[in-house]
């Protein structure tokens, strides 16, 4: 039992340590197919960081984090909501419309703003749990057809709701007041940024995710619902229900991804807040299988990769798009190795039931 456990941990292990070689492998190909300098690009990527650098990777993976549980919880019950882009979106700009207009004085109004980008987030993920269990709409057409709505909605409403800014070509609503705004912290004295203060939340958000997984019976109804919708029907639990639940739940999640920009950068929706990051969860979700430490390394994966690519224009006249290729090929490959771990698992656990029926019979044999 000790060995067989030794062996499935070491095949855990293995599999995204061999997609990161290949990764690595088909970005030096294509590196050196392009004419670029192979061990430039990888000696900037792999330096170590600055201050400012590692305080960067820090706040984007943070939002990455927001994003790839927020996917988790879909794929848990095999729901793709693909739309955590649109959701989050609609809910940050509801978020920065209602902290804007500071109707709660100082970090109540701050609570009430992120409450609300839940409430607009599971609202908007709704519609598609509201379509699939009413009408059997896939949540994937769905979802991709509510980012295209949320993305020319808000760009409608942000021109209705902008202020004048003088000065300034950014189109954005009314800035936060300064009371209402979370506190970050310096990695070290004299660092010219500071981490998110959203941070933590995100931490707590992750706690309650593997709690509400693991501890609790929705969680087991549903993964169970995931598996076989045709058992979890058989064992009583209400399939439809669940997926609405579920989608909401999603939602939710995705509703805080711009939290941690709005509250703790920006201060302000406009048409410069950083879009994408829906899309980024959906690897990185895949990436972390869900669960919320794979999900954390995953997201720390990404961050690094994004900040250590921004000089590689500068100085090696290398576009740092090369990046996005990697971080393609990692998620197709980690992808790839479970599956051959899984199946691998499968044949190991056949091979040693067959090895213990034989034995019984063998000493049934010798009894005789």
């Amino acid at each position: 039992m000790k060995n067989q456990r030794l062996l499935r941990l070491a095949l855990a292990i293995g599999a995204p340590i061999l997609a990161l070689f290949t990764a690595f492998l088909i970005t030096s190909l294509v590196l050196a197919l392009a004419g670029d300098s192979v061990s430039g690009v990888w000696g900037q990527i792999l330096s170590v960081p600055d201050a400012r650098g590692f305080t960067n990777i820090i706040n984007s993976a943070t939002v990455y984090y927001l994003s790839g549980v927020a996917v988790a919880i879909g794929f848990r019950m095999n729901l793709f909501n693909i739309g955590v882009d649109g959701q989050y979106r609609v809910a940050s700009f509801a978020a920065a419309v209602i902290a804007g207009e500071a109707w709660l004085p100082g970090y109540l109004n701050t609570v009430f703003a992120i409450v609300a980008a839940m409430l607009v987030g599971a609202a908007w993920a709704g519609i598609a749990g509201l379509l699939r269990v009413t009408r059997g709409v896939s949540e994937v057409i769905s979802t991709i057809m509510l980012n295209a709505i949320a993305t020319l909605g808000v760009a409608y409403l942000l021109r209705k709701a902008a202020v004048d800014n003088p000065g300034s070509n950014i189109t954005a609503t009314k800035t936060i007041p300064e009371s209402s705004w979370i506190p970050g912290f310096r990695l070290q004295d004299g660092a010219p940024n500071v981490v998110y203060g959203f941070l933590f939340i995100a931490i707590i958000v992750g706690i309650l995710y593997w709690i509400v997984i693991n501890r609790t019976t929705f969680g087991f109804d549903l993964k169970a619902t995931g598996l076989s919708e045709t058992a979890a029907v058989a064992s009583g639990i209400n399939v439809k229900r669940m997926i609405l639940i579920t989608m909401l739940l999603s939602g939710a999640v995705a509703g805080l991804v711009g939290m941690p920009i709005l509250f703790g950068d920006a201060h302000a929706y406009g048409s410069t807040f950083q879009s994408g990051l829906g899309f980024a969860g959906i690897a990185i979700a895949l990436l972390g299988r869900n669960h919320p430490v794979g999900i954390a390394i995953g997201a720390l994966l990404f961050a690094f990769l994004d900040e250590q690519s921004n000089p590689l224009q500068i100085l090696l006249d290398v576009s740092p798009d090369i990046v996005k290729i990697t971080q393609g090929v990692i998620v197709l490959t980690v992808v790839i190795a479970y599956e051959l771990v899984r199946r691998y698992g499968i044949r190991l656990e056949q091979s040693n039931v067959a090895s213990a029926l034989d034995e019984k019979a063998e000493e049934k044999g010798a009894k005789v």
